[in-house]
């Protein structure tokens, strides 16, 4: 049996359970996002919501999670932000991209990528993101076709380009605008704040436990 009909199997087993069928499927949508609309939120810390705050707030919780941060004015300059990271790294020049991210200039830049999802020999990921949290210094990735979700995760190094304007207050934005823009969440929602780690041994953190150990984010401060 495919997961597809594992999948279907499950949640139509749920479905009898709780007797929905295609006569009553819009109600019980719409009492579930009735009861999710009126969900209280619980205290939150003060986060000053204008723009130029979320970025700067954005870019101190990201540099505190161990992930370094560049800056460039537009997307198009994104490309030579990255081959300049990855020359301080001492990598080379290649990498493995999102597809939506293809058709910036990464052969100007010097670089060599592929527009596929990531396998074990891939060095180097670069993603964009849904959204990125300025309360957290988290990112937001929703896997789609053209965002496979192994980019971000395989790769010993994940460089991430983060839209000024895709910088939300906190958790419950993310999901409000995952929501309103997705209808529904994807199979995989995948929360990055800094590079993989752990302590579990004489509790030292180390970095790259069971993910990448460099996170670089690339903040675009304007819209193109």
């Amino acid at each position: 049996m495919s997961s597809g009909s594992r999948r279907e199997d499950i949640l139509g087993r749920v479905r009898a359970r709780l007797g929905r069928d295609a006569a009553n499927a819009a109600a019980g949508r719409a009492a579930v996002e009735a009861t999710l609309a009126a969900q209280a939120q619980g205290p939150r810390p003060a986060v000053d919501t204008q723009d130029s705050a979320l970025a700067r707030r954005f870019v101190e919780k990201s540099l505190a999670q161990s992930s370094s941060v560049d800056s460039v004015a537009t997307l198009a300059a994104a490309p030579a932000a990255v081959a300049r990271y990855l020359a301080g790294q001492n990598l080379p020049p290649q990498a493995v991209v999102w597809p939506s991210l293809a058709g910036l200039d990464w052969a100007g830049a010097g670089m060599t990528i592929e527009a596929r999802g990531a396998v074990d020999a891939d060095l180097v990921g670069i993603t964009g993101c849904f959204c990125a949290v300025a309360e957290t210094g988290t990112l937001m990735l929703c896997g789609a076709p053209d965002a496979p979700a192994t980019v971000s995760l395989l790769p010993e190094t994940h460089i991430a380009i983060v839209p000024a304007s895709r910088i939300v207050p906190g958790m419950e934005e993310a999901f409000a605008l995952a929501r309103a823009e997705l209808g529904r969440l994807p199979r995989a929602v995948n929360f990055i704040s800094g590079p993989s780690r752990t302590g579990d041994i004489e509790q030292t953190i180390v970095l790259g436990a069971h993910g990448p150990y460099r996170v670089h984010l690339v903040v675009v401060t304007a819209e193109e």
